[in-house]
């Protein structure tokens, strides 16, 4: 019995080492890493700044630009796979913490703060200043094109956009139909959410206060003070005129067929009356959602949490890191060849 309980232990520790060296291996990937700090809109944030293994640059650079909540420069290391896969088409990466007090800032802030990032990055000696670009998922759709629009030769080379919307009200509207119909709600439910939405907005428009909206009858219970002043500073957000102003830089669009929080369909719509003839690459993954993870994993309770831990690039649908990959080999093989007028 006592060496029936040996075997076993030593079965068990022998699994766990190899498990263990799984989620090593599969969290290991081919690129440096090093902290920086940024000045960026008045205040020092920290960041990773991540560069091919190999070579000593100067190296085109691509600057995450955040979604909406709290998320620090690895974003937990979900962005680890794209740095690796942007590292394997020579390019750098750059991505900050979000400031702490990100609640109290507006998407022009955080123009200012990413317009000041693209300005320290410049400063850098192994990173070549005349071929920097941004990577922005979901509200970074409000920051991206105010910064291209904006920014000072030598501008921003090109534009990498993840589930963004255009028009703040019609992504709220999109985004409360589609939990409603995953709900299975019906006419009766659906009318009253609208309802309560539209009474919400105009207490928005009016700019009412926290306590105001918590007399309400609708009030949600978990839309805290911090957040409601956020909603408040953002909710006019439309990204029309600064997608009209923009010179003519490539984007790619990328959408997941499943996303519940965006209309990629009329993102892309907007996107192609906008911009400039030429400019624009979609693609639209089947089975991803939002934030571009498989759906079946991102809705499983045990298959996200397993999948991120032991296989973290399975998170992707097909062909996502590839396609993105390839836009960046693009851009370089371009240069400053001049893209099309509009």
């Amino acid at each position: 019995m006592r060496k029936a309980l040996i075997v076993t232990l030593a079965a068990v520790v022998l699994v766990a080492a190899a498990l263990a060296g799984v989620v090593v291996w599969q969290n290991s990937y081919d690129l440096r890493e090093q902290r920086v700090t940024v000045p960026a809109d008045g205040r020092l944030l920290e960041g990773v700044l991540a560069t091919p293994a190999h070579g000593a640059g100067p190296f085109p650079l691509v600057v995450f630009v955040h979604g909406d909540g709290e998320v620090d420069a690895t974003h937990d290391g979900f962005y680890r796979p794209y740095w690796e896969a942007f590292a394997r088409a020579g390019y750098a990466s750059l991505s900050l913490d979000k400031p702490a007090d990100w609640l109290s800032r507006s998407m022009d802030d955080r123009a200012r703060e990413t317009t000041d990032t693209l300005t320290w990055a410049r400063t850098r000696p192994g990173i070549d200043g005349n071929r920097i670009g941004l990577w922005g998922a979901s509200q970074a759709g409000w920051v991206m094109p105010a910064v291209v629009a904006r920014a000072p030769a030598p501008g921003v080379a090109f534009v990498i956009a993840v589930g963004t919307a255009v028009n703040w009200h019609r992504q709220g509207e999109y985004h409360l139909r589609s939990e409603l119909r995953a709900e299975g709600a019906g006419p009766e439910r659906v009318a009253a959410a609208l309802r309560a939405r539209e009474a919400t907005l105009a207490l928005l428009r009016r700019g009412a206060t926290y306590e105001e909206y918590r007399a309400t009858p609708d009030a949600d219970p978990d839309l805290g003070a911090e957040r409601w002043t956020f909603i408040g500073l953002n909710h006019t957000a439309d990204a029309s005129a600064d997608l009209r102003a923009m010179p003519p830089v490539p984007v790619l669009l990328l959408s997941g067929a499943d996303d519940l929080n965006v209309d990629g369909a009329e993102t892309e719509t907007v996107y192609r009356e906008l911009l400039a003839p030429g400019t624009l690459t979609v693609h639209r993954y089947p089975g991803a959602t939002h934030a571009l993870v498989r759906t079946p994993v991102e809705r499983s309770s045990w298959r996200l949490p397993l999948t991120a831990l032991f296989a973290p690039r399975a998170l992707f649908p097909p062909g996502l890191l590839a396609d993105q990959r390839t836009f960046l080999e693009q851009q370089k093989r371009r240069g400053a060849q001049p893209l099309p007028g509009r």
